[in-house]
């Protein structure tokens, strides 16, 4: 195929603010997990797929199956529906605890 570009697993942006290396970052509908540290406005890869254990909301219950959510602001997981939808727990996460194991699908339309 001649138009096939890569993969798509990992995808370059521009870090929308100072990231460092396995945290989230959101860029508009595109969640991942920063590869690298990187400064705001320089390139980071994101790894957009996969299963990573990420902070949470501690006051919060979660079950595996749940929908997951980033709160760009605090920057956890959640299962506020308001926050952009970036996977679903495959590991169930007690109230209170800091993490919880999510399964990335990339980018969602929400």
């Amino acid at each position: 195929m001649k138009n096939f570009v890569q993969p798509g697993s990992v995808i370059t942006v521009a870090a929308p603010a100072d990231v460092t290396s396995g945290t989230g970052v959101l860029v508009g509908s595109l969640f991942g997990i920063a590869a690298i540290s990187a400064l705001s406005g320089a390139d980071v890869e994101i790894k957009v797929d996969g299963v990573y254990e990420l902070p949470k909301t501690s006051a919060l219950a979660i079950s595996v199956g749940d929908l997951i959510y980033w709160d760009n602001t605090a920057k956890v997981v959640n299962k506020t529906n308001t926050n952009k939808l970036v996977g679903v727990a495959v590991s169930a996460a007690a109230n209170p605890s800091d993490t919880v194991k999510v399964r990335l699908n990339g980018a969602f339309i929400s």
